[in-house]
């Protein structure tokens, strides 16, 4: 008998066993970041998407690409053309570690006006 895993396709198992891409390296370009905030907006088709760029239509392409990997983007096919959504939620990563250092200067900030009042 087959484990529900193994009765899906080969390439959806494929898929589901690779880990993620690294979230960070897809938000370092600002390319990828100007879709991620159009996206942000509501569903959009690649044509949409790549009109408000000075790069190629295939250049998108291959930025949603990356942003799929990383599951910030979700696709989903409507007629002919594929329409691109915002999935927010692998932000976290980058939320969580940024978070360290709003408390590391925080503290940093308080203990210098803590210092200033004193010293005043």
């Amino acid at each position: 008998m087959l484990t529900p895993s193994e009765q899906r396709p080969r390439a959806q198992r494929r898929r589901d066993s690779q880990p993620a891409a690294d979230v960070f390296h897809a938000v370092a370009d600002p390319t990828r970041r100007a879709l991620l905030d159009l996206l942000a907006q509501g569903e959009e088709p690649v044509n949409f998407l790549a009109e408000r760029f000075a790069v190629s239509r295939p250049a998108i392409s291959q930025h949603l690409a990356i942003l799929l990997k990383t599951r910030l983007v979700g696709a989903r096919r409507v007629g002919r053309e594929r329409r691109y959504r915002l999935r927010p939620q692998p932000l976290a990563e980058i939320y969580d570690w940024v978070a360290l250092y709003e408390r590391f200067w925080t503290n940093k900030l308080r203990a210098l006006s803590d210092h200033l009042r004193k010293h005043s």
